[in-house]
């Protein structure tokens, strides 16, 4: 895939870390040119302050052997994310995947705190940032993949549609946030399949992210002293295995048999048998219902 005529042309929405960052070089491991979005750039930072950028993000898809280009967007803007659209347009003449991992919403949450007590304010925020933002730049870019057959969205969020069915998540800001956006993947799914294209959402375990180190005081070369702190932090997975995910399910040629599907990065280690960096593969979503919810011990034995 390396060769220009056959890369796969990709926008990553929320590529600035985590996740998205990870899918982002992942994708770009394979060959693709990945436009990468966020608002924090070297030139200004967003509301979370914090030093990573798309341009940081652009240059290590570049450095995996793809092609990353990085374009400034607030994906709640809709002007912004339509010229971006356009752009890909002109310059490419199609896209072949849309990774929908727009959030920001750390801020905003409230923590067990009843839906009569939570701010109004930070929780509609929320929402806005997890949901409207994903509708929007599918709104204009759907008509952009669907040229083409075989296009691919996938739907980030967190927890399996199983999970978020039987557990409060937080808040009922934090619970819709997340459970809306498998819903969207489900939908969209119903609108694709006609064009031959498909949608997932897509949960990672617990990543340990750029903001998950930092709360830990860690980094990945020695982010197990972290279970010093918290023992089921065993069970994390770095940024780069929702990221190997990803890469998977674009080179699948029957990915269709994941159309409207929620899936999780441990399952699909197995399936398409992937390891994280350290080699193992972590099932989070697994773990933590029959250890951590079990009130059992830390053990991630036969879990990663």
């Amino acid at each position: 895939m390396g060769h220009a005529e056959s890369r796969k042309i990709a926008l990553v929405a929320g590529a600035t870390r985590g996740a998205g960052r990870g899918i982002a070089v992942e994708l770009g491991a394979i060959g693709a040119t990945v436009y990468v979005t966020g608002r924090s750039t070297r030139a200004r930072r967003s509301e979370y302050n914090r030093a990573e950028t798309i341009e940081e993000t652009a240059d290590l898809v570049n450095k995996a052997g793809g092609q990353g280009i990085a374009v400034p967007t607030d994906h709640l803007e809709v002007a912004a994310v339509k010229a971006l659209i356009d752009r890909i347009e002109e310059e490419q003449g199609r896209l072949d995947i849309l990774v929908n991992d727009i959030w920001g919403g750390e801020d905003y949450i409230e923590w067990n705190v009843p839906v009569w007590e939570h701010s109004l304010e930070k929780g509609l925020r929320m929402l806005n940032l997890a949901i409207n933002t994903h509708l929007i730049t599918s709104h204009f870019a759907l008509p952009l993949l669907i040229k083409n057959k075989h296009g691919l969205v996938v739907e980030v969020t967190d927890g399996t549609a199983e999970y978020n069915r039987t557990h409060y998540r937080l808040s009922v800001f934090y619970d819709l946030a997340k459970a809306s956006v498998i819903r969207i993947a489900w939908s969209l799914a119903k609108e694709l399949q006609p064009y031959s294209c498909t949608a997932v959402a897509l949960t990672p375990g617990w990543m340990r992210s750029e903001m998950m180190l930092d709360h830990f005081q860690v980094t990945e070369a020695n982010w197990r002293e972290a279970t010093r702190q918290e023992p089921h932090f065993i069970i994390s997975e770095s940024p780069h295995y929702i990221g190997y995910a990803v890469a998977a399910l674009a080179q699948d040629p029957n990915v269709a048999r994941w159309n409207g599907q929620s899936l999780s990065s441990g399952q699909l280690a197995k399936v398409y048998d992937f390891r994280d960096l350290d080699g193992s593969q972590p099932d989070c979503w697994k773990y933590v219902v029959e250890v951590q919810d079990a009130g059992l011990p830390a053990n991630a034995n036969g879990y990663r």
